[in-house]
């Protein structure tokens, strides 16, 4: 595919099918591969037959939902895209849509575990097989426990989300993959006036306080709000502003929409799934024996990947939390994670290409004792 068909199949995802940039992104080499990089064949199809690349059936449908509506209006000769006022309704959706009850929600949004009696030695000799971007989120969720304790799972999986997100964006402007004319740079800074900023890794995040859903006011926050934004002595809970999708809304009011909580974040069922689809077993050993394992035990084998990468990831950072600040920590996480990345080739051509990523070389950044 050249550049111009990459992003105009990376726009219908994230546009139209409202499928989140990073993930999008990160899909683009398997539907090539399927001969299904466009609107018009994917209309072709059904649901089952997206699964296999999106997991989740309720994004396998609304692609191919999208790709019919898309290809309708293009044969009637219409426009490829919605109407504002419809696609503001598509596009906002409400804080209320990610939580009812906290515990709930926290309930909801739990990742994959390894027992600490579980052997050491077994996570050395794994092997995962993925793409970049979800190594990043599994990296920034794991820092964000200690950087950011007062913040629930739910929060920092909305936080990383929006780090990933912006990254992913940046570096496909800086490949050619996706263009944004300066006009919608301004105005997304422009819908993000009045919210509070959060930093992550060099990346300025905007966020929205989670109203009655206060942060453990035990934990201690770690700086990471700017001083000049802050919005109570007692640091909330936050999500993570998604101001592309704001900005697609064609929203005149951001106030107006905030005062409603119908602002659009990142949310933390995204992130989640995410991970939990991300980390499969390099094919050379899934591909051993003959009997073809089942969807649900291939899922169950990617939860346990999934797992045994964030235990990797945790070790890493328990190692050096005593004699490292947060700040520290922070500022060598892209380090660690450019050491221990999939292996794929330079530019558009490794634009989601998937590698292996060996648990060892993980454990082996550990602070010696």
């Amino acid at each position: 595919m050249s550049a111009t068909e990459v992003q105009a199949l990376l726009r219908f995802l994230s546009q139209d099918a409202k499928v989140p940039l990073g993930l999008a992104m990160s899909k683009v080499k398997d539907l090539q591969a399927a001969n299904l990089d466009s609107p018009e064949k994917l209309a072709k199809v059904k649901a089952k037959d997206v699964v296999s690349m999106f997991p989740d059936e309720k994004v396998a449908k609304q692609i191919v939902a999208a790709a019919k509506r898309v290809s309708k209006k293009r044969a009637a000769g219409e426009e490829a895209t919605s109407s504002p006022r419809k696609k503001r309704k598509e596009s906002l959706f409400s804080q209320d849509t990610v939580h009812t009850n906290p515990a709930d929600l926290e309930h909801s949004v739990a990742l994959p575990t390894v027992s600490v009696t579980d052997g050491e030695l077994d996570l050395e000799g794994t092997t995962l097989y993925t793409n970049r971007a979800p190594l990043v989120l599994a990296f920034v969720v794991t820092l964000l426990k200690y950087t950011m304790p007062e913040q629930p799972l739910s929060s920092r999986l909305s936080l990383a989300q929006g780090y990933v997100s912006t990254t992913s964006r940046s570096r496909a402007v800086s490949l050619g993959i996706e263009y944004i004319s300066k006009e919608e740079q301004a105005q997304e800074a422009a819908l993000g006036e009045g919210q509070p900023l959060v930093t992550i890794m060099g990346k300025d995040l905007r966020v929205l306080r989670r109203w009655g859903y206060e942060a453990d006011p035990e934990l201690s926050t770690q700086g990471t709000l700017k001083q000049e934004d802050q919005l109570d002595e007692v640091k909330p809970a936050l999500w993570a502003l998604d101001l592309e999708a704001l900005r697609k809304s064609n929203s005149t009011a951001p106030a107006l929409a905030n005062a409603h909580g119908n602002l659009p974040i990142y949310t933390p069922q995204s992130a989640r799934a995410y991970l939990l689809k991300s980390f499969d077993t390099p094919p050379a050993a899934a591909d051993v024996g003959t009997k073809k394992i089942s969807a649900a035990a291939r899922k169950a084998e990617k939860e346990r990947n999934l797992g045994n990468l964030l235990r990797s990831i945790e070790l890493l950072y328990d190692s050096w939390a005593e004699t490292l600040s947060p700040e520290e920590l922070e500022k060598r996480t892209w380090g660690w994670y450019v050491k221990v990345r999939p292996d794929v080739e330079n530019g558009v051509a490794g634009w989601g290409g998937k590698n292996e990523v060996k648990l060892g070389a993980i454990l082996a950044l550990r602070r010696s004792s």
